[in-house]
């Protein structure tokens, strides 16, 4: 009796990581049709009749970003809405051009991990670990590194080299989604209260107006 319960809480644990992982593609591929009339977690499937070979590509990698803005970056991204049959795939990627002293902001990607590649120039970069700890763990990348950035935590990179900087960002997800840390804190609509801001970073309202003033 003792063996069956341990054999029925053993299938119930298996079901539950089962479940509570992404499941492998079940057709050779699923081109998004993101005028579909079904919503799912994700996009529906085109019509594989209909599915073309620039469902699967894209140009403009080889084009340098513009990084005449505040952070001096700029990002391509290529996930599920560049490139349709990235759908059910779990992986996108990006070219991140930077200017000299240039960064790209500290941000997290919600769905997920990332792996950094240096093609050009010197980047610093840098992830934070979660409460309470809140190490950070820093390095500086040159031509042809690599470094990863797990699921969720915010990062940064930062050009310390006396050039342009060019990185190319693979990440485990179509649509890993970005958190621009300032921009969601104090540029979010509407505002989030100054006197919640002013506590959570103390500092006086008046700091946290002028900051959000910016976004």
């Amino acid at each position: 009796m003792a063996i069956k319960i341990l054999l029925l809480g053993f299938l119930a644990l298996t079901c539950s990581l089962i479940s509570a992982s992404d499941g492998s593609p079940l057709q050779d591929f699923c081109v998004a049709d993101p005028n579909g009339p079904v919503k799912v977690n994700g996009f529906p499937c085109k019509s594989a009749m209909a599915v073309k070979a620039t469902d699967f590509s894209f140009s403009g990698l080889h084009i340098t970003g513009n990084t005449s803005n505040p952070t001096g970056s700029r990002v391509t991204a290529v996930t599920v809405a560049q490139v349709p049959g990235l759908n059910t795939l779990g992986i996108s990627m990006a070219r991140i051009d930077y200017a000299p002293k240039g960064i790209n902001p500290p941000h997290t990607h919600p769905r997920a991990t990332e792996i950094l590649t240096v093609v050009e120039g010197r980047i610093e970069v840098g992830f934070v670990t979660s409460n309470p700890d809140n190490r950070l763990i820093s390095t500086v990348l040159q031509k042809g590194d690599v470094f990863v950035f797990p699921i969720g935590l915010i990062h940064f990179q930062h050009n310390v080299g006396k050039g342009n900087a060019v990185a190319i960002a693979t990440l485990s997800s179509q649509n890993p989604g970005v958190i621009t840390i300032a921009n969601a804190v104090f540029g979010s609509k509407p505002d989030i209260s100054t006197d919640i801001l002013g506590k959570a970073f103390q500092v006086d309202n008046g700091v946290v107006a002028n900051l959000q003033a910016k976004f």
